[in-house]
């Protein structure tokens, strides 16, 4: 996902176009990181080394590890933790982006600590991005919300169902706190337990049928069924809305999930205790995701 945040950060500032940003994403799905590449970002070889290394490849019949080893810049025991690393997502992109010739390793890292200093993240906000690890992702959009721990839980069960179900290159922003908020359209459940929950996706139609074409795909394997966008993000509320009563809710039996309901014709959502905007891209459209405690007023 590193590639996912900081590509449109690439994006933008101008340095590169969304159909390159697109190419670039698509090209780190299947690739491995090349082990010179790991090795100089891990310090254990410079870019001199890797590159004579990778001249050496292209005379001899060798892996890039064994001359590294011929060559003493690297031991036995460094290529094998080399090779657990090579599906790496940050450095993924970082090859990527090399590979286009777009940019250099100076470039990278200054417009790294460009993008760092434009979102306020801090040096642990970005290792936790660079890791692709959804689980430590989420919590640094969460920062300064005082949000409760059973609505963090949610929102990050939340996060790892739209990787699994919808988008796993999905963005999520920085997480807003509000008391009022309109919708052109949305679909809500509420969660009945000690604190009631109002969940609902909300957006312009032609946003939410993206992600709903994804969902429908991963689920029923087919993508030739027609559906109302919001029938199937109602669909979503109830597998995830679920899979939280489920899996955080597991030892309660007077927990209740209401069936979703649907306003096709604009929503104004207020309350006047806890409501949580986490505005996402799926698919590169945007959507909203609300989560509210207690009694929202929904008109």
């Amino acid at each position: 996902m590193f590639g996912v945040y900081f590509g449109k950060y690439l994006v933008d500032v101008g340095i590169i176009s969304e159909e390159v940003y697109a190419g670039l994403l698509e090209s780190t799905r299947n690739d491995k990181v090349k082990m010179g590449l790991l090795a100089v970002d891990l310090g254990l070889m410079t870019e001199e080394q890797a590159q004579e290394v990778n001249q050496l490849q292209q005379q001899l019949d060798k892996r890039f590890g064994d001359i590294a080893i011929e060559k003493g810049y690297l031991t036995e025991d460094d290529v094998y933790d080399l090779l657990d690393k090579q599906g790496d997502a940050y450095l993924l992109f970082v090859q990527a982006v090399l590979e286009s010739g777009i940019m250099d390793f100076e470039d990278i890292k200054k417009e790294l600590g460009n993008y760092r200093r434009s979102e306020h993240l801090t040096l642990s906000d970005i290792e936790a991005i660079k890791t692709g690890d959804v689980d430590r992702i989420v919590p640094v959009f969460m920062k300064d919300t005082g949000m409760p721990e059973f609505i963090k839980q949610y929102v990050s069960l939340t996060a790892r169902n739209i990787v699994r179900f919808i988008d796993r290159f999905f963005i999520m922003e920085r997480i807003e706190k509000t008391d009022d908020f309109e919708l052109p359209c949305a679909v809500m459940q509420t969660i009945h337990a000690d604190t009631d929950m109002t969940i609902i996706i909300g957006g312009l139609k032609e946003d939410l049928a993206a992600g709903s074409d994804n969902f429908v795909m991963n689920v029923t394997g087919r993508d030739d069924m027609e559906y109302d966008p919001l029938d199937v993000a109602g669909e979503f509320l109830n597998v995830n809305d679920g899979l939280y009563v489920s899996s955080v809710l597991c030892e309660r039996t007077d927990v209740k999930v209401d069936s979703p309901v649907i306003k096709a014709d604009g929503v104004r959502i207020r309350t006047d205790k806890e409501m949580y905007v986490v505005p996402l891209l799926i698919d590169e459209r945007p959507i909203e995701f609300i989560i509210c405690t207690g009694d929202a007023t929904i008109s």
